[in-house]
């Protein structure tokens, strides 16, 4: 294949990490995602009154789901996955919607991880079907899972994700833990006057169990476009609560374009991370690129455009066109989202149609 070998954008940022979403679909209606539910339009209206006009309207989903015939096939997945693995793209996420929502998910995880070059294949969910598929995705060649936990709490993790499921989560992670799918990582977005109240008790939960807990900064990438900066706990104040009763050791940056900056708890492998896109974005070091469940690629969480792959993979482009294609797409990738900035418009897609 001629040209450069590496993905490289304008900014000479090298892409390495592709999350793809396999799916829109998902089982949960998560309050920074898809508030679908009266007691999410409740709890928008308590946590900032002003919000009220855009506030979820409860049984009225803003999106339909993608009818199959527009969702990449394996086989087209695993294709976009070959030809940016021969660019250096090692590291894969596999993500939704809820990823273990689409039906013989382990035969994929299987032909990712026989790519050679792949040295890193992780995969976040929910946890609520994780139990019954657990076994057959680390024997696929699962490396790593990342499980959502934004509450300890029953009745608070009721309203935060719309089900009374926290048990299942619970059950996942120590599945997890159990046969190796490790080193697991634990996600709780944190939104002020929900949640901020149960960091610490997080952050215990995290060293009890041996465990990754990573707090992350409420983005606008919510449905109903509720969100506003006012509902953000910021990284900074999340690390001083959990300072303020555990002795926290910085962690040093094993790669620059880690998402998280991470703290030691002191014991074990548990230790926390913070995710602050926020207060203090990544991009200058971002190496990410997403691929959607229908085919699109985006060279940010943010972005406004997308790129369609989709046409490619099925009038039979051979793989040079591909390569090209893909060069093409990740020279036009953004410097940085603008969420500080005045002029600012959140993305139409919401977290579940793009895939963390």
């Amino acid at each position: 294949m001629s040209g450069p070998s590496v993905l490289l954008d304008t900014h000479n940022r090298v892409i390495r990490d592709l999350r793809i979403s396999i799916t829109d679909r998902c089982n949960f209606n998560c309050i920074y995602c898809l508030p679908e539910t009266e007691e999410a339009a409740n709890l928008f209206q308590s946590v900032a009154p002003e919000a009220k006009s855009s506030a979820p309207v409860p049984g009225k989903l803003p999106y339909p789901w993608k009818p199959r015939s527009q969702i990449l096939s394996f086989e087209e997945i695993v294709r976009v996955i070959q030809v940016a693995a021969s660019f250096g793209v090692d590291k894969i996420r596999i993500t939704g919607g809820e990823p273990l929502l689409r039906r013989g998910i382990e035969s994929l995880i299987s032909q990712i991880a026989a790519i050679d070059l792949i040295r890193d294949l992780s995969l976040t969910t929910n946890g609520t079907h994780f139990p019954r598929l657990a076994k057959r995705l680390k024997e696929a060649g699962l490396g790593r899972v990342t499980i959502s936990l934004d509450s300890l709490d029953r009745d608070n993790f009721k309203k935060i994700t719309g089900h009374d499921r926290l048990a299942e989560v619970l059950k996942s992670i120590c599945l997890a833990k159990s046969i190796g799918l490790t080193p697991l990582k634990v996600n709780a977005v944190i939104i002020r006057g929900l949640n901020d109240h149960e960091i610490v008790r997080l952050a215990k939960f995290a060293l009890d169990e041996d465990i990754v807990m990573r707090f992350i900064e409420f983005m606008p990438l919510d449905s109903r476009k509720a969100w506003c900066r006012d509902h953000v706990v910021s990284g900074s104040e999340i690390l001083r609560q959990i300072q303020s009763k555990y002795p926290l050791t910085r962690l040093p940056v094993a790669n620059p374009s880690e998402t998280s900056t991470r703290w030691s708890l002191g014991r074990g492998a548990a230790e926390v991370g913070i995710i602050a896109p926020v207060t203090q974005p990544f991009c200058g070091d971002c190496n990410r690129i997403r691929l959607t469940a229908d085919g699109k690629i985006r060279t940010c969480l943010f972005s406004h455009h997308e790129h369609d792959l989709k046409p490619s993979l099925r009038k039979g482009s051979d793989t040079a066109e591909l390569a090209a294609r893909l060069q093409q797409i990740v020279l036009k990738k953004e410097p940085g989202h603008r969420i500080n900035e005045a002029d600012f418009v959140q993305p139409a897609r919401t977290m579940s149609l793009i895939g963390g």
